[in-house]
């Protein structure tokens, strides 16, 4: 009997079960039924609301762009010119400016007499120097425009360029010492040079003086 009583409570309590899931299903299918009209009566007024819309006409007027400008190879172009500015002609005649004294000093117009006297006399230290001595003149004239700008970067201003006498040339000639002079006053940095003392190198040599670095 108790089983039979057990079995009735557990269906009692399973058509419960079953009664309330298909309360809330109800519940469930009312509340999306509610939200479909309501969004239907919002669409409805938005369209009372703004009335009949038509597209607008097609515009004869073509899309304007501003033409890019053509690329230019700006930095190309500085290397270019900063090129030009440091090359050395070996066309250049630097007779008509040095000195007439053995020496064939030179100063650059605007330096007092007294600099290329301090300057022959060994007034100012040697910083630095350059060695050209048995170079080919192309060689020699990179090496000199290379050496030059980089002395002037490091802020130096009395450098010794070693060019040789000339007796190992075709007709021992000092090919080499002549050019290195004419090179010299193409370059703005330096403003005197004159033939080093014995003691520096004597006529295998000259000692420059370069322009004070701002």
């Amino acid at each position: 009997m108790s089983g039979i009583i057990k079995d009735l409570t557990a269906l009692k309590s399973l058509r419960e079960q079953l009664k309330a899931q298909e309360q809330a299903r109800k519940e469930a299918e009312a509340e999306r039924l509610r939200r479909e009209q309501e969004i239907r009566r919002e669409a409805e007024l938005f369209r009372r609301s703004i009335g009949n819309v038509a597209p607008l006409p097609p515009c004869d007027k073509a899309p304007f762009s501003t033409p890019r400008p053509l690329p230019i190879p700006r930095q190309h172009l500085a290397d270019e010119q900063a090129a030009l500015q440091e090359s050395l002609s070996d066309e250049f005649n630097v007779d008509t400016l040095l000195d007439t004294d053995e020496a064939l000093s030179f100063a650059r117009n605007g330096i007092g007499r007294d600099v290329l006297r301090k300057l022959r006399r060994g007034h100012w230290v040697i910083q630095g120097q350059l060695d050209l001595h048995g170079m080919r003149r192309d060689e020699a004239r990179e090496a000199l425009a290379e050496f030059l700008r980089a002395t002037a970067k490091r802020g130096l201003r009395c450098v010794r360029v070693i060019h040789g006498k000339g007796l190992g040339s075709v007709n021992k000639e000092p090919v080499l010492k002549n050019k290195v002079r004419s090179w010299l006053v193409q370059k703005e940095e330096v403003i005197a040079f004159c033939q080093a003392r014995a003691v520096d190198g004597g006529a295998g040599a000259l000692i420059v003086l370069l322009k004070a670095q701002g």
